[in-house]
């Protein structure tokens, strides 16, 4: 996909900068050039900055974008979805809408279950139907890079499944997917009442599948009460760590139960949710350069209180921030609106918010020395918003400023 490109006449450019993820007030000091531009050869961004630093002789014959005085970011990276299932769980939307809790609707053999069974009965052709069109929406939000979670079959064949298509996407689409497997995300019916026993067969059988099919690069687990707890999923991870996937927990959502402690015992690349967690292990946290991934549009759904972002940022973690793309909790990819939640109730500034999006979860994935910032010698993955400011982007709340989407120096989405 790699190509050659300038873009001039940019009103804004703002980026974080560095080749790891920025943790506290770092976060809010990003780089902003006015009147710049950008210079990108086979894939790679060569020069950014004003237009005094570019030999324009040099770029005489490269495609042009004129930006027209708009601003430029980097592209998006939503680090934490499960885009890949099949099925809906519309009427969980209206349960919870009338007061139901989140886990009387598991309890009931609803969430999660309700997903894998859809997901079982779907053909591999299905889910790469609906996650392809899925990639295509993520593009015209400006989202470049997205993780994609297994964890709707609770088998070995759909798991399996639910992976291979994202590999087959992989090949297909122009954003970039990062797998990460999540076998344990629920008990399935025919292991009920024994959670272990389940943990016992994902470490044994489906676990070692993924490694020798090699797609996933993560390992992922829910780490909550009536779920999977603290032993399980320590054991679990270790598992995982010990066969080279990286770490990652759903952790701390619904109920404190040290999921982010856990995260930062193992040297977890990230803990996400984070409802519950406790200040002390958000500190441990912090220590261990584990990202903390809050996930607002998940908490809004759910109406639950927003987790508390900017005492995450104040207590020196890297904070990033993910859609949780799924059926049931999250049934949402909009960026937009992730801006404006994190903006009005979540007490970050766009600075760092924008930062949360892009290098921050960068991080969340390893990837913070590759993409997320547009800096020379990065991927040219960047976001042309139909606006002069990067201001726009959550004070025009809940629209979408993407004009153009660019992935590698080709421009794959126009709005």
């Amino acid at each position: 996909m790699a190509g050659d490109l300038l873009i001039t006449n940019i009103g804004e450019l703002a980026t974080p900068q560095g080749s790891a993820g920025v943790r506290g007030k770092d976060m809010g000091r990003l780089a902003v050039w006015k009147d710049a531009v950008v210079l990108i050869r086979d894939g790679i961004i060569e020069y950014a900055g004003s237009p005094e630093g570019l030999d324009g002789e040099s770029v005489a014959d490269l495609p042009v974008i004129n930006a027209q005085g708009r601003a430029l970011v980097p592209g998006f990276v939503d680090s934490h979805t499960h885009f890949a299932f099949a099925g809906y769980r519309d009427e969980e939307f209206q349960w919870r809408a009338e007061g139901l809790p989140y886990m009387e609707i598991h309890r009931r053999g609803g969430g999660i279950r309700r997903s894998m069974e859809a997901t079982r009965a779907a053909e591999l052709s299905d889910l790469v139907a609906v996650g392809e069109k899925r990639l295509w929406t993520m593009l015209g939000l400006g989202v470049t890079t997205v993780e994609g979670k297994s964890g709707y079959g609770l088998d070995m064949a759909t798991e399996l499944k639910q992976l291979e298509a994202m590999g087959i996407l992989a090949d297909r689409s122009p954003v970039s997917i990062v797998p990460t497997f999540m076998g344990p995300h629920s008990t399935p019916p025919e292991y009920e009442g024994r959670t272990s026993d389940y943990m016992d067969f994902v470490i044994r059988e489906v676990l070692p599948a993924a490694r020798i099919q090699g797609i996933a690069q993560f390992a992922d687990v829910f780490c909550e009460k009536g779920v999977f707890g603290i032993e399980d999923s320590r054991r679990y991870l270790q598992a995982a760590k010990a066969m080279g996937f990286g770490l990652k927990l759903h952790a701390d959502e619904i109920e404190r139960i040290g999921g982010a402690g856990l995260a930062a015992e193992l040297g977890a690349t990230s803990a996400d949710h984070l409802l519950k967690a406790s200040a002390e292990d958000i500190g441990r946290m912090a220590e261990a350069g584990v990202v903390a991934t809050c996930l607002p549009l998940t908490a809004f759904t759910l109406r639950e209180p927003y987790a508390d972002a900017r005492g995450m940022i104040d207590s020196g973690c890297i904070l990033a921030l993910a859609s949780d793309l799924n059926p049931g909790s999250s049934y949402s990819q909009s960026i937009p609106m992730i801006f404006a939640i994190a903006s009005l109730y979540m007490g970050l500034t766009i600075e760092e918010t924008l930062t949360a999006l892009t290098l921050n979860g960068a991080a969340a994935l390893g990837l913070a020395d590759r993409i997320g910032s547009i800096e020379e010698g990065k991927a040219g993955d960047l976001v042309l918003l139909d606006a002069p400011s990067i201001r726009f982007l959550a004070y025009n709340v809940g629209m979408n400023q993407v004009v153009a989407t660019i992935k590698e120096g080709e421009v794959v989405y126009r709005g």
